[in-house]
């Protein structure tokens, strides 16, 4: 019993003796198990930070080869390759490439669209809020938000200080006369691309492509030289404004062509437009289509019945094949009926007339006696011979293609010997026109420099030399005595052919609305250069007359005046108009 109290005291004691101990080590796992959680939970903060330290870091490498790729899709692009210079005959700047910036933005980097939006349109004026918005919420890494801003704009723009837009460098065109030879120099679209005109021309002879590949760059190119001269094309313009405008008219045209070498020296037609503003926008946002009417060409780009200045090729062709001389006579005395119509004078003599009065006198009857004498197919090829039925060949884009008739019959002869029922370009009619004076070759119209030799070397003869003596002698005539004398300046011997139409309105004729153009050379006795000038529907004209003498001839005879001297016409006083000195050229 002793013994065994003895060894459960001793037991008890070794309990007593063990307990605090194993408290101590219970406290000790305690602490290094919170030791080892903290060291997990820095742990897994510290992987958390570098886990967006690592994307912050990717993100920023991404931006930096974003920018790059963007800068060098525009840089190499259309949008900061050169355009050449454009100038006329004498040097004089047409247009020319000025250095601009755009606003771009990464929607990717914008912070606050919304923001940006109404920032931006504190600077620039009619900024679309809507498209812009669109743009800048987009997915893609770049886009436009304007093009071609000012460098006060652009200025501007910085200050506000906005994150994701910026600036990139372009071209603009720039055309110091705005629309004196618009139709002539055409204009561009935003990214530097020829649209119309020699702008369009240029690119169709390579630069367009040379621009796609990234081939062409900003370096200067060599300028382009034109034809025009940008003096004698600013009266030309002038004369036609004031013309549209005095008589009431819907339109209005003028060409110059130098009969030897076939270059255009001036051309204009209203209404047109001015090249730096080819678009205008209306007050609700729109566009404005009755001002993008003016891009209309109405030289080259249209066609119409050219009346009575027909008849000159009308007499050419029975000269030049020998079936009348200036001396024939042909019997006007009474009106023409065939198939169900009758053709006509409009102011008739009701007698037999000579050749040169049938001109004077504009006789449908006596013309269409010619056209009879030659027939319908040779009436037919000669049109043709002269480039009148087949589109005209030049480096103006657009130009239009004459129309005929499907089938030629006897009464189209007729009716085309006066100038009814084939439509041709004004242009044309000129280039033809210059061919019957200048000893009878058919040159090609041009808008580059041309000399003498290389026109002589693309030159087609379409007339004998007499038969051209013949017509310079009957355009003489017909300026001294006949329609043409409204047109005919002293010194200068003006002779040409007026053409009065009545207007095909809706494949109707309109008796009351006429289309007139005059045809003239100048100067008679050793013709150097056509005026062709046109007015589409005028309203009124010289002493109240609405024919081509009261409103064609007359813009003429202000276009030579004006600009005899400017190229290079000396006048001549006491000239005589007898055929002898017409003959030879």
């Amino acid at each position: 019993m002793i013994a065994f109290v003895v060894r459960l005291k001793s037991r008890a004691h070794f309990i007593i003796r063990r307990s605090p101990l194993r408290g101590r080590e219970a406290v000790l796992g305690s602490a290094a198990r919170r030791r080892v959680d903290a060291r997990m939970r820095v742990g897994i903060v510290i992987v958390v930070f570098a886990v967006i330290y690592a994307v912050v870091a990717a993100r920023l490498v991404q931006y930096g080869l974003a920018a790059p790729v963007a800068t060098a899709w525009i840089n190499t692009g259309n949008a900061v390759a050169s355009r050449p210079d454009i100038v006329d005959r004498n040097g004089t700047l047409l247009a020319t490439d000025l250095n601009m910036v755009s606003l771009y933005a990464d929607p990717r980097r914008v912070v606050d669209p919304d923001e940006v939006v109404e920032k931006l349109a504190t600077v620039i004026p009619n900024l679309d809020w809507r498209e812009t918005h669109r743009r800048l919420r987009s997915d893609s890494g770049f886009q436009w938000l304007r093009r071609q801003l000012t460098p006060r704009q652009q200025a501007e723009i910085l200050n506000l200080g906005i994150p994701g837009i910026g600036f990139r460098p372009e071209k603009r065109r720039f055309y110091p006369g705005g629309p004196t030879a618009s139709h002539i120099i055409g204009h561009v679209n935003v990214d530097n691309q020829g649209l119309a005109g020699m702008e369009r021309y240029l690119d169709q002879q390579g630069l367009a492509d040379l621009r796609a590949v990234g081939l062409a760059s900003g370096a200067p190119l060599e300028p382009v030289r034109l034809s025009i001269d940008l003096r004698v094309q600013n009266i030309v313009r002038d004369v036609v404004v004031t013309a549209k405008t005095e008589y009431q008219a819907e339109a209005a045209g003028s060409v110059i062509l130098d009969v030897e070498t076939g270059e255009v020296l001036a051309m204009a037609s209203v209404p047109d437009y001015d090249p730096n503003e080819p678009s205008r926008l209306l007050a609700d946002g729109s566009i404005d289509r009755d001002y993008e009417k003016g891009w209309f060409n109405r030289m080259s780009n249209a066609t119409f019945e050219m009346g009575s200045t027909f008849k000159s090729f009308t007499l050419a062709m029975g000269l030049d094949a020998g079936a009348i001389t200036l001396g024939s006579v042909v019997d006007a005395s009474r009106p023409i009926r065939m198939g169900g119509f009758t053709i006509k004078d409009f102011r008739g003599r009701n007698r037999p007339l000579s050749i040169p009065e049938v001109f004077q006198y504009s006789s449908n009857i006596g013309t269409a006696a010619v056209a009879d004498k030659v027939g319908v197919e040779g009436h037919r090829q000669f049109l043709t011979k002269l480039g009148l039925l087949t589109r005209m060949e030049t480096e103006m884009p657009g130009v239009a293609t004459p129309t005929q008739p499907r089938a030629w019959k006897k009464i189209n002869s007729v009716t085309i010997s006066f100038g009814h029922g084939v439509a041709t370009t004004p242009l044309q009619t000129a280039v033809a026109a210059a061919a019957l004076i200048n000893g009878g070759n058919l040159i090609a119209p041009t808008f580059l420099p041309r000399s003498k030799a290389a026109a002589a070397a693309l030159s087609r003869s379409v007339i004998a030399q007499k038969t051209s003596a013949d017509m310079r002698y009957l355009f003489n005539w017909n300026g001294i005595k006949g329609s043409g004398r409204g047109a005919q300046v002293e010194g200068f011997h003006v002779g040409g052919k007026t053409g009065t139409a009545d207007k095909v309105i809706n494949g109707r004729y309109a008796k009351n609305i006429n289309f007139n153009a005059f045809v003239a050379g100048f100067p008679m006795h050793k013709p150097r250069y056509v005026v062709l000038t046109v007015i589409d529907a005028p309203m009124t004209g010289v002493n109240g007359g609405r024919t081509a003498a009261s409103t064609a001839a007359p813009m003429t005879r202000d276009i030579i005046a004006r600009t005899a001297g400017l190229l290079g016409v000396k006048p001549r006083f006491g000239y005589d108009a007898s055929p002898q000195l017409l003959v030879d050229y």
